[in-house]
Parts: structure tokens; sequence; C-alpha cells
């Protein structure tokens, strides 16, 4: 039996998923919505890329969790190695493209630039506040504008008159763009005004006070928006890479940091047939006041975090 290392980026929008064997080919994939519920979300996406995976001829024995609900979803699958997005990216992006020197990644709520020198994370940025500079605005546009997000890209390179679009904040565009709509502006000069508005905003606050040094390489499933992508190139008066598996970066590079770890544990599809539940609670123990996390399977505790000390493990264990 070979074996085979699985990723999963877990985030607040997406969850993705990624298989690799030991030659680093990718054997299975999938990409999903979170849906508000990252545990039902990597079980749809665990019975997604079982359906792709030869599990005759290939046993996973290392899992790696990344993206904002990692430890929850390491927790549920078991995982070798739990990694933040930016180590993640850094690692699937430079081995497909060793040269590269920044990574432009936008996601569904988050955005995020990743400077890398001699293959090596030398500085890094994310999105605050404001969701201007994001997927969710684009989405939320498409359907102000009664057009499928999938087409904005095609649409956009119809265009050669961009409508300007306020981008410094997601009221001001939206508010902008009903604006430009009753003026008499065409969608299509609107929605490249859009892609040009998320770039605008993301090199504007994401960017701000960093280098931007060629080979690019864009990620994250704005990515497979080709208006934003025309947008950067034309902003930043460079080439931008991107490849199939942009929107998969972060799934491919935990599956690597896996398989580099040596930590191997047996893994089984079978937990998509599990309960799993969370539950917070508050420990009250002292004036910190800690929200503890725990995880059950099955009715049975199997993990807790949260606790700033140990009278939170008494909370757990009393109250549950």
């Amino acid at each position: 039996m070979k074996k085979a290392y699985l990723g999963i980026d877990i985030g607040s929008i997406s969850t993705k998923g990624v298989i690799i064997n030991e030659n680093r080919d990718v054997l299975a994939s999938s990409y999903i919505w979170t849906e508000g519920n990252p545990v039902n979300a990597v079980k749809n996406l665990l019975k997604n890329m079982r359906e792709d995976f030869d599990e005759n001829k290939y046993s996973i024995v290392s899992v790696g969790t990344t993206g904002s609900a990692r430890k929850l979803i390491g927790v549920v699958t078991g995982a070798s190695v739990v990694k933040n997005e930016i180590t993640a990216h850094a690692i699937g992006t430079t081995d497909k493209y060793p040269d590269v020197r920044t990574i432009f990644e936008i996601g569904g709520q988050d955005s995020k630039i990743i400077l890398i020198d001699g293959g090596i994370v030398s500085d890094y940025a994310m999105n605050t506040l404001c969701a201007a500079g994001t997927g969710s605005f684009l989405s939320s546009q498409a359907k102000r504008l009664g057009v499928e997000v999938a087409d904005f890209g095609e649409i956009a390179l119809t265009s050669d008159n961009p409508t300007p679009i306020a981008a410094r904040c997601t009221v001001f565009a939206e508010s902008d763009l009903v604006h430009k709509a009753q003026m008499g502006h065409s969608k299509k000069d609107i929605i490249a005004g859009l892609c040009k508005a998320v770039v605008t905003n993301y090199l504007n606050n994401v960017c701000k006070g960093k280098k931007i040094v060629s080979p690019v390489v864009f990620q994250g499933g704005v990515s497979k928006n080709t208006g934003v992508k025309r947008a950067f190139e034309e902003a930043i008066g460079a080439q931008v890479l991107v490849d199939d598996y942009g929107h998969l970066a972060g799934a491919y590079g935990v599956a690597i940091i896996a398989k580099k770890s040596g930590a191997e544990k047996n893994f089984s599809f079978d937990i998509t047939d599990v309960d799993f539940v969370t539950r917070g609670v508050n420990c009250g123990g002292c004036a910190n006041s800690c929200e503890i996390i725990c995880v059950y399977r099955s009715g049975e505790l199997i993990d807790s975090w949260g606790n700033k000390c140990e009278r939170g493990n008494t909370a757990v264990k009393t109250r549950f």
C-alpha cells in the first residue's frame, strides 16, 4: 500500500482539501462552502475526495490542517500537524514556484500578502476589518447586479472603460455602485470597475508599505476571477501567475508539511459517520473568565482548549 497525505484548509467561507502522494502529485481535491459549520463541511469535503481517491492503492498516513478552524478540525481528523495559513500558503507556493517573491491571496473574508526571500517568508500582512477587498464583497455585488460571481471575470474582460468605484470600504463601494448604475454606466463597465476596486483596496491596505517583487503568484478563490487578475497586472505593471490549484494552495501546503513531519497516524474516511459536537463554556474560576472550547466524539470529550490555567480543566470535568 502506497502512502498518501491529506491537507485541509478550513476557512470561514470555504473549505479546501487536497490528498497528495509521495511525489506531491495531487490524487484528489475538493473545494466547498463552509456554511457556518466547519465539522459538517469537512465531512462533506472528505466524502467528495473519497470518490476520486483509490483506497485500494493508497493509504492516508498523515493529516495536516490550516485555516481559521484548524485546531478544531485537527482534533476531528486526528491531524499530525496544525499550521497557520501563512506557513501553509508559503510552503505550497514555493513547492510549485521555487523562485516566487510575492504571494497575493484573497479569500472569502480575508486577504493577505506574503513576501518570500530565498524560499523563506520574510514578511506578511493581512486585512483587518474591511471586507471590500475580498471574495464576499464581490459575491454580494454580483447578487446586486443579478450576475453569477463566476462570470465576473469574463464580463470584466469585455470592458474597455471600467467604471471608477469607491473602494475604501464596502458600504461606500455599494453606494457608489448604485449611483453609477443610475447614471447609466453599463453592467460590464461596473463589473470591471468592481474588479479594479478590489485590487485598489488590497494594494492600499493589505500591501501598504510592502515592496512587491516579481515573480508574483495570485491565490485564493478570487484568483479564479480573470478580471481581478488583469486589474492586478495593470496596477503593478508585471505579470501575475495563477494556476489550476491556486485556490487550494493552503491545503496543498499543509499536506506537504504533514508529509515532511514524519508523524504518521492512521486515518479513516469513516469519521464522516461519527457524531462530533463542540460546546463552549466560560470557566468562571477566576477574573479571566476563559472561554473554553470542548470537542466531543459520540458524546465523549476528546479535547478542549482556551483555558489559561488548570482551573479550566476542572471546569470542563465538572460541567460536562
